[in-house]
């Protein structure tokens, strides 16, 4: 019997762990680099939004990811509701190719979401396109009907 009580009680004690895991910091020299990532993004390439604006198929598209991503709740169809309108020339954060990707990208507070990882990169300037031609800002031949 004392045999029994003594190998209950040593299959107890192999299972201990830590209350908690050590803090990341802890772990070992080398074990945490930084990085390269700071607040933000870095600007847009400079131009490359240009092909966008002229082809009627991106502005299209981007007409149709205005709507998949419910813009339109909002700007409702670009002539505003409880956000600002897109087709006039006032706008807060600028009405540049580059203003409007940062402002998809990386949203605006009191209300415009990021879409950060919701949309690929290349895709946001189709929205953009799409935006600037509410506005007459791309060539008529290439806006939306």
């Amino acid at each position: 019997m004392c045999g029994l009580i003594a190998l209950a009680a040593t299959a107890c004690r192999r299972e201990e762990q830590e209350a908690s895991p050590r803090p990341a910091g802890e772990q070992g020299p080398g074990r945490i680099v930084m990085g390269e990532l700071y607040p933000g993004t870095a600007p847009p390439p400079s131009g490359s939004h240009r092909r966008y604006e002229v082809n009627a198929y991106h502005v299209s598209e981007g007409k149709r990811l205005y709507t998949w991503f419910n813009c339109n709740g909002c700007h409702a169809m670009g002539g505003g509701g409880i956000a600002p309108p897109l087709m006039d020339e006032t706008w807060i954060y600028g009405s540049e190719p580059e203003n409007i990707y940062a402002t998809i990208v990386e949203g605006r507070p009191n209300g415009m979401p990021s879409f950060r990882g919701k949309i690929p990169d290349q895709q946001v300037w189709q929205p953009v396109a799409y935006v600037r031609s509410l506005s007459g800002q791309v060539p008529k031949d290439a806006a939306s009907g």
